[in-house]
């Protein structure tokens, strides 16, 4: 496998000259740039996120790639953390699991950063319309406790995820992920936490000020020890970015997901938001026909009052999930 210094090259090369082509990068207001460590997608001047494709630690410590972070709100405020103190290990909008199995034997624990790599070995801007622009990236998940005769780490799940960003509209912007996961052996298994709690899946690092408010579809949510019932989507508002401002983020799970609604482990204090899938018994990986999780993040000014959530779950069910090619 090549360094990520030339897998970089590689792809920007690809990317320039797809831009150059189709002359349309100028002209849509969402643009999608690689960088030497990832890619950065903006609105016209104004940055949306960072994905961040090549592996980043901490004192070489809890090593971690694939994943959002910094997302910003509509006024330029920083929605995610990385690195927190109280948990090292999580890092902006992820999707991570405790368990990945293979048979009887536990490859790596991706959540906590452990024995886990992922290798983006491609990546794909795609223009589904004019006002939608898509990152998808193909990546190999990777352990050293699985490798070949002469040492080299062996891929056991192949994930392809595509990252939609719409153009703001209304005070809000949505943000869609559709998450892909196939495996390359035989009797893989994904799971969560191995305690009650189950927490794995889709989930994002957000400040959390002292105002910050938990709303689901019947109304407020106190976050509880364990996980809670709260239906499709949930928002959290308050003054994120520190500035004064009330602003929010909202998670919206699509109805084609397993076990929808999902459950949420939710957190007032050092911890991240978590969208529960599958819980603390492991559910099987398929070699033929990939486990397809969709989220929708919708990024608003103001409280959850000032948007339509249930209005916005409607439609986002009613849309049918796109095709992108895998491979």
């Amino acid at each position: 496998m090549k360094n990520s210094r030339n897998d970089f090259l590689t792809v920007s090369v690809i990317l320039m000259i797809a831009f150059t082509a189709c002359g349309a990068s100028a002209q849509h207001p969402i643009s999608i740039v690689p960088t030497e460590e990832g890619f950065v997608i903006s609105e016209g001047p104004e940055k949306v996120m960072v994905y961040q494709r090549t592996h980043k630690s901490l004192n070489d410590k809890y090593t971690r790639a694939n994943y959002i972070h910094p997302l910003y709100g509509l006024d330029g405020e920083v929605l995610t953390e990385d690195f927190p103190r109280d948990h090292l290990h999580h890092r902006g909008v992820f999707w991570a699991w405790h368990q990945v199995w293979l048979s009887d034997m536990k490859l790596s624990d991706p959540w906590a950063t452990i024995d886990s790599r992922w290798e983006v070995y491609e990546a794909k801007i795609l223009t589904p319309d004019s006002k939608s622009r898509a990152l998808q990236v193909f990546v190999h998940w990777t352990s050293p406790l699985r490798t070949d005769s002469t040492g080299k780490p062996v891929p056991f799940v192949r994930e392809t995820t595509t990252i939609t960003v719409h153009r703001a509209e209304s005070d809000m912007r949505k943000i869609d992920f559709q998450i892909e996961l196939l495996a390359l052996e035989n009797d893989m298994r994904l799971g969560g936490s191995e305690d009650a709690k189950g927490y794995g899946g889709f989930s994002a690092r957000i400040p959390l000020p002292a105002d910050l408010a938990f709303t689901g579809t019947d109304g407020p949510v106190e976050p509880t020890t364990l996980s809670v019932e709260a239906g499709p989507w949930l928002d959290f508002s308050g003054d994120l970015g520190g500035t004064g401002r009330t602003s929010g983020l909202a998670i919206l799970c699509h109805g084609s997901n397993p076990g929808y609604p999902q459950r949420w482990i939710l957190r007032r204090k050092g911890s991240c938001q978590n969208v529960v899938y599958p819980g603390r018994d492991p559910v099987p990986l398929s070699r033929e026909k990939p486990l397809v999780l969709c989220y929708r993040l919708i990024i608003h000014r103001g409280d959850v009052n000032d948007v339509n959530l249930d209005k916005l779950q409607a439609e986002y069910n009613s849309e049918a999930l796109p095709r992108f090619e895998s491979k």
